[in-house]
């Protein structure tokens, strides 16, 4: 159910439906377009817009689809399907020509397959029953040539008559002009006349002065009687055996076409099939070639009540605004169980009612079949009924003024809607005095609340802002507003009710102050401060959202560090295994090794049979093996160290840095005075220089480093960086946010080097850095700094609802 009656061209689908209406190529699908219905149906729905999407694809890949002779013949079908009727010579090589197209349609369909399964199935499908006779097609053909006219062959009575109408044609052109070149020589026409025809006979243009010189029978004259128009007698005749040879002619003809409408006959039903499916394609081609226009897709359906849609535009604002090369702010709305009814709030020009009318038209669009802009993966759903009470309906007929036209529609909402229902009502309680006005909403709308009904409802009421904010299955909505620059953004936002910035807009217009103060007196402190609370609300919303979003990002990073901390902790356990599983290995060739020494020290002393002083030598080497394998300090036994210091004597040693005097220059050796790490110059300005020390790089004073010889790069040191903190700790109380308000120049600055530095360090890629605007020295300064680092991408304002230039965002590499 829709109402009211006018709610096309309420919601602007009249205009969609005229769009159709002119892509159509024939009668055939504009019949298709002027029926097009709203469906409450979801397999009715789900399908035709599966048929336009696949109809949009063929599009998009550009594919060969038959797109010519769509002619629309149910007017001749009427005609002949009586006994002895029959159809013209053109009418019949448009039918053949048609169902030419209708067969080359079906084998497209059917010919287009990927892996084995058919690309458009659905469109296949709409034609999988339709059959043409290959009889009449064939009888079509014999009958009629390619200029659709009656062939000569169609009959041996025909060619006979046309053969003997050629002959005498012939003959009677033969006669005529040599009596006209006869008539030109003895100066009874001017010499320029041409031969002209009348009632369908070659005749003569004669001045009237010399008509008695040509005997014949003259047909005409001209307006001031001085030319007549005869047929000269010798050929008379003749022009009438070839009347009668026409008359002959077309006797046959009728019969040939008789008997063709008797062979098309019998076909006539799956004929008609044939062309429903033809203006069928005809309509779904319209409606896809409007979808490819206005950049429209097919949203996911669901066969339930819900609204859940990702950036959705008003398609007629958005086509109109897409030719003057204007941007149109997108919609994302959802409606669910949970949350049914939106009460959309916010200045006046600011949006609102373009955002209910673009639900209105989308949903009602979708319900028709067609596609839609906004994103594929937004969800539709379908609802049985759309109820809309937008504009002033006001009737001097029916005594309505706009109140009581506002009240008739509540009254017919609250006797129809059910949990199937989308309402969608403009300005609520407009048009009485506000307080009442506001009242008798506020129950209306807590009734269609309690159909569980869904809704969009745009006002200015507060009651209803309070309503919506308390009351289960209502929430608030408003439409953004740019508090610096006075202008609406035409952005919807949930959560928070709007305010309607009246005072600002009029300071704004240019209203005298006194006269705005005065206003705020006669509206009460009250009313303004509940205004202002909405302001700071929304305000502190952006805030927040701001702040979960660091947050999200905060927590994806510390996800991201424990799952590094994760994989070294298992790789140091693999390693753990390793050194283990390598130690028992050593450990069982010592012991093997010892007991190798011991038998062989028990074999000699019994060699030696006892000798005292043999015995003390090999107790003596025994215990200096021992000793050896006892482990130092660091777990090593003493004879792999010793072995180790042996190889170390063997390398020579390095030597030691040589400094040199002289300016500094890039890829020069550098240490700062003091330490005894060597690093290079990679960048060099006119106070600082960039190092780099193996992997990390530091900028430092030029007057705090001292230039080392060339020779010296040997002995560069590799720089362990030992960090003094948990990273796993700095990462979770890490923030992407920082506020260096109230701060002087070079204590903000130094907050905004480790700033930088801990984001470098953790990984962190996207800053902000939020310093106010003031004289604007806090900022220069900042980006100053900022230019100076190689690792940032990029640095500008932020957005103006967020702190515009009172922030900076930053970008790292």
């Amino acid at each position: 159910m829709i109402y009211p009656n006018n709610f096309e061209q309420k919601t602007g689908f009249d205009q969609i439906r005229k769009m159709v209406h002119e892509k159509c190529l024939s009668t055939l699908g504009q019949h298709y377009a002027a029926k097009m219905r709203f469906s409450a149906s979801y397999d009715t729905v789900k399908t035709m817009l599966d048929q336009t999407e696949e109809f949009r694809q063929i599009l998009m890949t550009g594919e060969n689809f038959p797109a010519s002779n769509y002619y629309d013949p149910f007017a001749v079908f009427d005609r002949i399907k009586l006994e002895g009727t029959f159809a013209e010579a053109d009418e019949l090589g448009e039918i053949r020509s048609s169902l030419v197209t209708i067969s080359d349609i079906l084998s497209f369909l059917q010919s287009r397959k990927s892996e084995d399964k058919l690309k458009y199935p659905v469109l296949q499908n709409l034609g999988g029953h339709i059959y043409i006779e290959p009889s009449v097609l064939k009888e079509l053909n014999r009958v009629i040539d390619e200029q659709n006219q009656v062939r000569s062959n169609a009959s041996a009575t025909l060619s006979e008559i046309r053969r003997n109408k050629i002959q005498l044609e012939s003959q009677a052109g033969k006669r005529i002009n040599s009596i006209l070149h006869q008539a030109k020589k003895e100066g009874w026409v001017a010499s320029d006349a041409e031969l002209a025809f009348r009632n369908s006979r070659q005749v003569l243009p004669v001045p009237a002065a010399y008509k008695r010189k040509i005997r014949g029978f003259v047909h005409d004259q001209s307006s001031t009687g001085q030319t007549v128009y005869i047929e000269p007698e010798e050929i008379f005749e003749i022009n009438n055996e070839l009347r009668q040879l026409e008359l002959d002619e077309r006797r046959e003809i009728v019969k040939i076409l008789r008997e063709l409408a008797d062979v098309i006959r019998p076909f006539l039903p799956q004929l008609r099939e044939a062309y429903f499916f033809l203006g069928k394609m005809d309509f779904i081609r319209s409606k896809a070639k409007i979808a490819l226009q206005m950049d429209a897709q097919k949203p996911r359906i669901d066969n339930k009540t819900q609204i859940n849609w990702i950036k959705a535009k008003h398609p007629l604002l958005w086509l109109s605004y897409k030719q003057q090369k204007k941007y149109v702010e997108p919609l994302s709305l959802e409606l669910k169980d949970q949350n049914r009814i939106i009460v959309i709030s916010g200045p006046n020009a600011g949006g609102k009612s373009v955002c209910m009318k673009t639900a209105g038209l989308v949903q009602y669009m979708i319900q028709c079949g067609m596609l839609v802009p906004m994103e594929d993966y937004s969800e539709a759903g379908i609802f049985k009924k759309i109820f809309i009470d937008i504009g002033d309906e006001q009737s001097l007929e029916n005594d309505l003024s706009t109140y009581s036209s506002h009240l008739a529609n509540m009254q017919h909402f609250i006797k129809n809607v059910d949990e199937h229902t989308l309402f969608l009502i403009d300005e609520f309680g407009a048009g009485t005095e506000p307080r009442l006005g506001g009242a008798i909403a506020e129950s209306i709308l807590e009734e269609l609340a309690d159909q569980k009904a869904f809704g969009i409802v745009t006002t200015h009421y507060a009651n209803l802002k309070i309503l919506a904010g308390k009351r289960e299955g209502i929430i608030n909505g408003s439409m953004l507003f740019d508090t610096q620059n006075m202008r609406p953004l035409y952005r919807l936002k949930t959560g928070n009710p709007g305010s309607s910035f009246a005072f600002e807009i009029a300071k704004t217009m240019g209203l005298p102050l006194e006269l705005l103060q005065k206003a705020e007196k006669i509206a009460g402190e009250e009313h303004i401060d509940f205004d202002r609370q909405l302001q700071d609300l929304e305000l502190k919303k952006l805030e927040l959202d701001e702040k979960e979003k660091q947050l999200k990002s905060g927590d994806a990073f510390l996800s991201e560090m424990i799952e590094k901390y994760e994989k070294l902790n298992g790789d140091l356990n693999q390693q753990k295994s390793h050194i283990i599983t390598e130690a028992k290995r050593e450990a069982k060739k010592i012991l093997a090794e010892s007991n190798r020494m011991i038998e062989k020290t028990i074999r000699e002393i019994r060699e030696a049979s006892a000798d005292k002083e043999k015995t003390k030598q090999l107790r003596a080497g025994l215990e200096e093996y021992a000793h050896l394998q006892e482990p130092d300090e660091t777990g090593a036994p003493l004879e792999s160290k010793s072995r180790k210091k042996e190889k170390n004597k063997k390398k020579p040693q390095p030597d030691e840095p040589r400094i040199i005097p002289g300016p500094l220059a890039m890829g020069d050796h550098v240490r700062i005075i003091g330490q005894q790490s060597i690093g290079e110059i990679i960048e060099l300005g006119d106070k600082d220089a960039m190092v780099a020390y193996g992997s990390i790089m530091m900028k430092s004073p030029l007057k705090k480093l001292e230039k080392l010889s060339k020779a010296s790069s040997n002995t560069r040191q590799s720089v362990k960086v030992k960090y003094d903190f948990d990273i796993n700790e700095k990462a979770s109380e890490f923030s992407p946010h920082l506020d260096i308000r109230g701060n002087r120049a070079d204590a903000a600055l130094t907050k905004a080097r480790r700033f930088v530095d801990d984001a470098i360090l953790l990984g962190v890629r996207q800053l902000k850095i939020v310093h106010g605007t003031g004289d604007g020295i806090l900022r220069e300064a900042l980006r100053d700094y900022l230019r100076t680092l190689s690792e940032v991408k990029r640095a500008r304002d932020d957005h103006p609802d967020r702190g515009g230039a009172g922030s900076t965002l930053i970008e790292l590499r």
